[in-house]
């Protein structure tokens, strides 16, 4: 008996992924909790971040999400507290359990190391589902700054964000 609970545990975990179907649909939710972590140009210095977005499916494919980050940063400083609140909107291409986007958002980021300023950017990831409902996604995003930042050369022209996160659709 409890070889065969073993077996079906074990078929369980790897068929439950295959019947994963990812397609948002329009008046469709998206909470999403990340990581990330960015460099300037040159790759001299590192800061690292926490955010959270939601969102919400104007049609089964156009999304329309907000998004805040916080976040500590060295780059040309001791240490900083820095945020950033966006707004986002992107195209997805509902491919089952893949779920690849483009688009891009527009924000203000503020902070101890940086001139408060407005950015743009273009970003693009993908959304892999291991269920109907809870994903895991890799982003990646250059955000353009109206205005230069305080932390030097580094910062200036812009900022490469990197984000790897677990996010669920309701």
């Amino acid at each position: 008996m409890p070889k065969r609970m073993w077996i079906v545990g074990l078929l369980t975990v790897l068929v439950a992924p295959l019947l994963a179907r990812a397609d948002f649909k329009q008046g469709d939710y998206d909470l999403t909790l990340n990581g990330a972590a960015a460099h300037g140009p040159d790759l001299d210095g590192v800061s690292f971040n926490v955010g959270g977005s939601l969102g919400y499916f104007l049609t089964d494919g156009l999304e329309i999400g907000l998004r805040q980050t916080i976040g500590f940063t060295d780059v040309g400083t001791g240490g900083d507290l820095n945020g950033s609140t966006r707004l986002a909107l992107d195209f997805n291409f509902n491919m089952g359990q893949w779920v690849p986007y483009v688009g891009g958002n527009i924000g203000y980021v503020y902070g101890d190391a940086v001139n408060d300023t407005f950015e743009a950017a273009p970003e693009a990831g993908v959304r892999y589902f291991v269920n109907n409902t809870t994903f895991v996604f890799a982003s990646v995003e250059y955000q353009f700054f109206f205005d230069s930042g305080d932390a030097g050369d580094s910062f200036s022209d812009g900022q490469f964000l990197y984000g790897l996160g677990i996010g669920f659709r309701f």
